[in-house]
C-alpha cells in the first residue's frame, strides 16, 4: 500500500518534472528540472526492484550527461531571443508535432500492451530474473538482443557532442569578428 503510494506520488513528481521541461523558457531551468526527472524516474526504478538501473540512471543521466548539457547551454551563451526564435516557423509545426506526439503515444501503448502485461508468460518472469541476477540480465540483453540500439545511442551522442562543438565555435568566430 505504502509503496504504491510513494510510486504514484514520484510518478506525479516526474511527470509534473517532465512538462516543467518543456514549456520552461530559460534553458537552464529546463535543464535543472530535467535533473530533478532523472532522479525521481531513479527513484520509481528502485520501487520496480531494479536498483542497479536506479543507480546508473543517477550516475549516468542525472550526472555526466546534465552536467554535459549544462556545459553546452553555458558554453553557447544563449540569451531569451535566441531561445524564443521565429515564431513563424511555428505555426507549421504545431500540428506536426501533435500528429508525430499522438503516433509516438499509439506506438508505445501497442509496445507495451505487447511486453508489459505478459505476466508469468513472457520470457522474464520474476522469478527468471532472480535466478540470472537483474545486472547480469540487464548487461546480457544489452550486448544481444539490443546491441544495434545500443550502438544507435552512441552515435546520436557522438554526433551531439559534434554538433555541441561546432556550434561553440561558430559563437567563438562571431565573438573575434566583432
Amino acid at each position: 500500500m505504502l509503496e504504491g503510494l510513494i510510486f504514484l506520488i514520484m510518478g506525479l513528481i516526474t511527470t509534473a518534472c517532465a512538462l516543467c521541461v518543456v514549456f520552461q523558457k530559460n534553458p537552464i531551468y529546463s535543464a535543472i528540472f530535467l535533473i530533478q526527472t532523472m532522479v525521481s524516474l531513479a527513484v520509481l526504478y528502485v520501487l520496480l526492484h531494479a536498483p542497479f538501473i536506479a543507480a546508473i540512471q543517477v550516475m549516468v543521466y542525472a550526472g555526466a550527461i546534465m552536467v554535459l548539457f549544462i556545459f553546452v547551454i553555458m558554453l553557447l551563451n544563449l540569451s531569451k531571443t535566441d531561445v524564443e526564435g521565429d515564431r513563424d516557423n511555428l505555426l507549421f509545426q504545431k500540428p506536426s508535432a501533435i500528429i508525430l506526439g499522438l503516433v509516438l503515444l499509439v506506438m508505445i501503448g501497442v509496445v507495451t500492451l505487447k511486453t508489459v502485461f505478459q505476466g508469468t508468460k513472457g520470457e522474464y518472469t520474476p522469478e527468471s530474473i532472480s535466478q540470472i541476477g537483474n545486472t547480469q540480465l540487464v548487461g546480457k540483453l544489452l550486448f544481444t538482443k539490443f546491441v544495434f540500439p545500443f550502438e544507435i545511442a552512441s552515435i546520436l551522442l557522438f554526433a551531439a557532442i559534434i554538433g555541441a562543438i561546432v556550434l561553440a565555435k561558430k559563437q567563438i568566430i562571431k565573438d573575434e569578428k566583432v
